[in-house]
């Protein structure tokens, strides 16, 4: 994985060798389309944050996610793939799911049964542990940052609360 600009002469339309098509969501940092690559095929999620509207707080937030992204891999952690910029933009090409966020689907479902309740726990307990023993504090877990695939298996995501914790120390700073 590399931070890398766009490739040259390339039509807005592109991030490096992926073909930019539908807007999948809109979060504080920025938009997320999904990228298509122009040779596999393969389908990423595109997370385009523009630097000149955002705090330099918040900037610091999104490059704090992309440097734990690239310390995690994690079967139930969001894989980040690459990382493109320029001078206006950051590009974080992220594992597409296509299943959505669990709180849309909590709430077009309802109540989980018994079995998917258990399937749902072990994965968010699997990440969270895989986490915490590489000093990773995620400290935004909600609904909404979990994500499912197409086998409706959690993906954590958003780690730009995330803390870093160097030794036995305890964490200081609050959240939310």
């Amino acid at each position: 994985m590399s931070t890398k600009e766009p490739s040259v002469g390339q039509s807005s339309q592109y991030v490096g060798p992926y073909r930019l098509e539908k807007t999948l969501g809109k979060g504080q940092t920025g938009l997320v389309k999904l990228g298509v690559h122009c040779i596999s095929g393969q389908k990423v999620a595109i997370k385009i944050v523009n630097r000149e509207k955002l705090s330099e707080s918040v900037l610091m937030k999104v490059e704090r996610e992309i440097a734990i992204l690239k310390l995690i891999e994690h079967p139930h952690v969001l894989k980040l793939h690459d990382v493109y910029e320029n001078n206006k933009y950051l590009y974080l090409v992220l594992e597409h799911v296509s299943g959505g966020e669990l709180f849309d689907y909590l709430v077009k479902k309802g109540r989980l049964t018994p079995k998917e309740a258990r399937k749902f726990f072990r994965q968010i307990i699997s990440a969270l542990d895989f986490c915490h023993s590489h000093s990773i504090c995620h400290r935004d877990l909600k609904p909404e940052n979990l994500l499912l695939d197409e086998k409706n298996n959690i993906r954590v995501a958003d780690f730009g609360m995330a803390s870093l914790q160097v030794g036995d120390s305890l964490l200081e700073t609050s959240c939310g």
